[in-house]
This record gives structure tokens, C-alpha cells and sequence, in this order.
């Protein structure tokens, strides 16, 4: 089975995204939860990003890149958003990772260097999600998609962002599950 650190959105560590590392985790996979926000949560998105915006996104990235010190290097990172940050730091800059999953963000992958030879990647967002479509997450991962060796895009109809996130008012039951029925699949392909 796989493990996995998956980092939370700009509301912080939300009933959802625990509820999220829980499904996973009945798939007989490890999960741990970090929260890079030290108790904070938001019910606003803007007010998430302030807050996220004082602490300092370097501060954060630095908080997440920690929290894989003291687990095997051979992981799966993943991350929600803000959490995409230190999730794709990580899976570009940490030798050995096992995989990667990004939940309706991305970087352009030159922001960490090259993407490392080998590590699948799935990346996952809305079409009409202004984070996402129209902030240029998805044309980096477009690029990503086009430029790893084992890369998968999915793109999910609908404008909501943070649909996963099943204690949000923009959860997207359908658009959620089949995410997650995604996600299972390519961790049963890491751990083969």
C-alpha cells in the first residue's frame, strides 16, 4: 500500500480533508495530515489567503517541506490547492518520490527545475474554477501533463473550486467521488 502526505487548502485542515485522508485510508493506504496552519480554519476562501499571505507562502513551503523529514522518502505527496505548494516542491526536490497527486492547483513544473524522470502525477481541477482555469494552474499543468513521462490530467465540469472538500458549500458529490475512484486507481499502481 502507499503513503501518502497530503497537504491541506488556504481554509486549513477542514473536516473534508480529513474526511478525504479517511477514505483513503480504508483503501488500506497510510495518510498523514499535516496542519501547516497550527489550528487555524476558514470558512472563507479570501480570508484563508490572508491569512496565508501573512504568514508568507516561503514560510509555508518551508512548514510542509519539514513535515516529510521524518518519512520515508519513496511517498506519494499531494496536496489541495495552497497545499499543490509544497506537494510539488516536494515530488520535484525530494529523490525518491513515489508519486504525485494535485487537487485543483499547479505550478509550471520549472518553478522546482525539471519534473523528475519516473514520477507519475495526476492532476485534478474544474474547467470554470477561476483558481485553477484562469489563475494559469491550468495551463502549467497542461504543460506538465505534456512534458512528464507519466502524467494524467482530469478536468471535471463545473466553476467550484475546492469541490472535493465534502464539508464545503462548492462540494461536487459526482465530480468528488469520481476523483477520489481516480486517485485509488493510481495508488494501486504505485504500490504494483
Amino acid at each position: 500500500m502507499a503513503e501518502l502526505l497530503l497537504f491541506h487548502h488556504a481554509l486549513g485542515r477542514t473536516k473534508g480533508v480529513l474526511a478525504f485522508a479517511d477514505i483513503i485510508r480504508q483503501a488500506g493506504h497510510t495518510v498523514h495530515v499535516p496542519d501547516l496552519y497550527e489550528g487555524h480554519h476558514f470558512d472563507d476562501l479570501e480570508a484563508g489567503v490572508s491569512f496565508a499571505e501573512g504568514i508568507g507562502f516561503d514560510r509555508l513551503l518551508e512548514r510542509g517541506v519539514r513535515e516529510a523529514d521524518s518519512l520515508p522518502p519513496d511517498i506519494v505527496y499531494a496536496g489541495f490547492s495552497l497545499g499543490v505548494l509544497p506537494a510539488q516542491k516536494l515530488a520535484q526536490t525530494r529523490p525518491g518520490a513515489a508519486g504525485a497527486l494535485f487537487f485543483e492547483a499547479c505550478l509550471p513544473a520549472a518553478a522546482f527545475g525539471a519534473w523528475p524522470e519516473g514520477v507519475k502525477v495526476q492532476i485534478h481541477g474544474m474547467t470554470q474554477d477561476k483558481w485553477f482555469a484562469d489563475a494559469g494552474d491550468l495551463a502549467a499543468a497542461r504543460e506538465l501533463a505534456a512534458g512528464a513521462d507519466a502524467a494524467e490530467l482530469f478536468l471535471y465540469e463545473g466553476g467550484q473550486h475546492l469541490f472535493a472538500d465534502s464539508s464545503l458549500p462548492a462540494y461536487n458529490e459526482p465530480a468528488a467521488a469520481l476523483l477520489i475512484q481516480r486517485v485509488l486507481t493510481f495508488l494501486r499502481t504505485i504500490t504494483q
